[in-house]
């Protein structure tokens, strides 16, 4: 295991074939960070599947403007250039873009909304609490290596629930959830995290997640062969950015070559 003085690791893993699932602090919370950004995109869709949005519909780009931390309840943000919702799913899924993730989360009614839709869903142990900009704005006032802050957080188990879901089509039409997967398999963003040491042949559809000293990668594996594994690794402390990924990647092998038939050696990763 990871030492503690290093910082928390939470990982979960679950094949979507035969439901055999794996957790290490799978109950405990981590920082969404921009992992949250799955769930945001969804909950639009959700109102795409019911007829109160259109792909095709414009929204203003919700960019941050400068202010002191915690110098108010919301960080100030201003309207910018008007964009279609599938550019603004594709620019906050692929390039982890704030403004437009706060965008959509402004055209379905801020984080309650997201909550509305988990709770329905049935993802428990995953909730959000602030918009991006001042989610950022205020990033740095607790340590997640030390400390466990329950908002805008997910448990690992909880964000596996939310991405097999998803990839099972529980929730959203066939269309919305093309829309969803395909952009995260589109993901630039964490070329050194979930998909560093995967051999050449796995497929990925991923989010990365990054604020101060904590790193994140969830998403969905599939192997040459079909079979699926949904996981979500949350990175506290380490002692850097680079080691941080590297934990990610080196779990994300030894979950693939477990799960897959391979050495299992997912112990070695954490330690």
């Amino acid at each position: 295991m990871a030492s503690p003085a290093l910082g928390r690791i939470g990982v979960a893993a679950m094949d979507l074939r035969s439901g055999r699932l794996i957790t290490v602090l799978g109950d405990q919370a981590f920082p969404l960070a921009s992992t949250s950004k799955i769930a945001i995109s969804a909950t639009f869709l959700q109102g795409v599947d019911e007829g109160r949005f259109r792909l095709t519909d414009k929204f203003p780009l919700m960019i941050a403007v400068p202010s002191r931390k915690l110098s108010s309840s919301v960080a100030p943000v201003r309207a910018g250039t008007m964009l279609s919702a599938l550019s603004l799913i594709e620019l906050s899924i692929t390039r982890s873009d704030n403004s437009a993730t706060d965008a959509l989360l402004a055209a379905i009614g801020g984080p309650q909304a997201v909550n509305r839709w988990l709770a329905g869903a049935g993802v428990q142990g995953f909730h959000i609490d602030r918009d991006i900009a001042t989610l950022v704005r205020d990033d740095g006032l607790v340590d997640p290596a030390r400390a466990i802050d329950p908002r805008d957080s997910t448990t690992p188990a909880a964000m596996v629930r939310l991405l097999a879901g998803l990839e099972r089509g529980e929730w959203l039409s066939d269309a919305s959830r093309g829309v969803l997967l395909g952009a995260m398999s589109r993901c630039e963003t964490g070329k050194t995290r979930m998909r560093g040491q995967l051999p050449a042949d796995a497929q990925v559809a991923h989010k990365t997640g990054t604020l101060s000293n904590t790193a994140s990668d969830v998403g969905i594996i599939r192997a040459p062969d079909g079979r699926e594994l949904a996981v979500a690794i949350y990175v506290t402390g380490q002692g850097s950015k680079p080691a941080r990924a590297a934990r990610i990647a080196a779990i994300t092998r030894a979950l693939y070559d477990g799960y897959f038939g391979h050495n299992y050696e997912l112990s070695a990763a954490l330690r």
